[in-house]
């Protein structure tokens, strides 16, 4: 068995430079290849701040672009934080609550328009991902910190903070900030835009099937250089066996979703690599405090410490997963926090049980199938688990997420990304008051965890941040509305031929600068 570690890359994935001169040379016949992807499930809207969603983000990372780039492919395991320009040249910080971005000149909408400081404004307006009555209430969880955004010329954009936010350059160069062009946006209307958006990425949008394919082409105009691949498709082929048959026969470049103990049988045909990466990502459970049985914080607990979650990375992942330091990761940086670790203790279980006064009521884990690797699989370990410390617990599974959060849900999964590399970027972005599970009124005891949250927004000085983190994180593991599993390794199989990197991030990076193709 192959064991591919955060750290390890296959040979043949290094990438080409980054570059903004002049276009590579191709012949006028276009003989550059088409790229072909099969993927286990497509998006359902390809409007970037509306579809946050982990097959979401891999197809318009290619259509889209943000003013600011995050070099994730900075750091050897994919994992950069450090930040670069990319449609903005420069950036500086004029105030602690003010921002002036100046953009960069001549880069073109694949409608033929140049990117102006009315684009980036209207992205960021009052209506769309933040205020009362935002179209897409999940920016708010990253943009709600706004307090305005100007067009101070044709390129320069002010943005304006509520509080001091030291995160806000991390902010533009994430979710929610990948610029849309207004005068589309405004002609075609929200619908007709989600489905067909125009925008500055390296690949335009041909059609979008959400049950069977997504197709792009080639933006010659693209201001980083003129794209490798002629047309991109992301086909949808939700069974493994089928992404891998085409793969093996051609018909497939790259495929995703390959579960670890696929790995060394995949990676063993001569023409095909198998490329890794720990993501900066976590498998949770979220409990739904609206159920009668889980509305006790003790039964929540018991569930917790119930779960050997390195019996689950050892068995399911094959070492290839991580069992992290709770919701804190070392990504953080000086923000990290030393010594955290996750609960397994089925004694303290049963103990929480009994002080309950639980008597066996049922207690149901729902989980669709395939949409996370090793669903399925680890929800049968988990049920046994909680079996042994007296838990009257059963598997139900779902097709979707409608019926995965449904009525009478009590436990479903999920996952939490790391979209900044910061408390406020993972825990706070998904277990805040604009997060689906405060939203959904799912968590309603969260007044001590919103309180330290807003403080810790507001912050600046790192060390008064750092100890407000550790509060925030002492709550929610106290309140038990969830738990983490582990973080999930990604893996990808693809032709040897092709030179192209994964990230820990979902997104799946097209770009000139990190696809090529060599001879097979």
């Amino acid at each position: 068995m192959v064991t591919i570690s955060r750290r390890h890359f296959l040979e043949g994935a290094v990438a080409a430079p980054f570059v903004l001169s002049a276009s590579p040379s191709f012949a006028e016949d276009d003989n550059r290849p088409n790229f072909t992807v099969a993927v286990a499930d497509l998006p359902a809207t390809l409007e970037p701040a509306r579809e946050l969603s982990n097959v979401g983000t891999r197809v318009t990372y290619s259509i889209f672009d943000t003013l600011i780039r995050r070099d994730f492919l900075g750091a050897a395991d994919g994992g950069g934080s450090a930040l670069k320009p990319h449609l903005a040249t420069k950036w500086e910080r004029v105030s602690p609550q003010e921002l002036v971005v100046t953009l960069r000149q001549g880069v073109k909408f694949h409608n033929g328009d140049e990117l102006t400081s009315d684009d980036v404004a209207y992205t960021f307006r009052d209506g769309r991902m933040w205020g009362d009555k935002a179209q897409i209430p999940g920016g708010k969880a990253y943009f709600g910190v706004l307090a305005g955004v100007d067009a101070v010329d044709r390129y320069t954009v002010r943005f304006r903070t509520k509080v001091p936010d030291v995160l806000l350059e991390q902010r533009l160069a994430s979710w929610c900030s990948w610029i849309v062009n207004k005068r589309a946006y405004e002609e075609m209307g929200f619908e007709a835009y989600s489905r067909k958006p125009v925008a500055t990425g390296p690949y335009r949008v041909v059609s979008h099937n959400p049950t069977d394919a997504t197709v792009l082409e080639a933006f010659d105009d693209y201001f980083m250089a003129k794209p490798t691949a002629k047309r991109v498709s992301f086909k949808r082929v939700p069974e493994l066996a089928a992404r891998v048959a085409g793969l093996v026969a051609g018909d497939y470049d790259l495929i995703t979703n390959v579960p670890p103990d696929q790995m060394s049988v995949v990676g063993s045909y001569p023409d095909i690599d198998v490329r890794s990466v720990v993501l900066a990502n976590v498998h949770v459970l979220a409990f739904n405090e609206k159920d009668k049985i889980l509305a006790d914080k003790r039964i929540r607990q018991a569930l917790v410490c119930s779960i050997d979650r390195q019996k689950l990375v050892d068995t399911l992942w094959q070492g290839t997963a991580v069992v992290p330091a709770s919701h804190n990761f070392p990504e953080y940086g000086q923000m990290f926090l030393e010594g955290r670790k996750l609960p397994y203790d089925p004694e303290k279980a049963k103990a929480l049980l009994a002080e309950a006064g639980y008597e066996g009521e049922p207690i149901v884990y729902r989980t669709q199938a395939n949409y996370y690797t090793n669903a399925l699989e680890s929800g049968q370990v988990l049920i046994e688990q909680w079996k042994a410390v007296g838990i009257n617990a059963s598997l139900q599974v779902v097709e979707n997420s409608a019926q995965l959060r449904g009525p009478g849900v009590q436990i479903f999964n999920w996952s939490n990304s790391t979209r900044l590399p910061d408390p406020l970027g993972a825990i706070w972005v998904a277990w805040g008051p604009a997060g689906e599970v405060q939203v959904s009124g799912m968590w309603n005891t969260a007044e001590a965890f919103n309180k330290v949250g807003y403080q810790l927004e507001a912050e600046t000085d790192p060390a008064k941040r750092k100890a407000l983190f550790s509060q925030l994180l002492d709550i929610w593991e106290d309140e038990a509305e969830a738990t983490i599993l582990y973080q999930p390794s990604e893996a990808y199989a693809i032709k040897k031929s092709i030179a192209w990197r994964p990230t820990t991030f979902y997104f799946m990076d097209l770009r000139p600068d990190n696809l090529s193709f060599g001879r097979a």
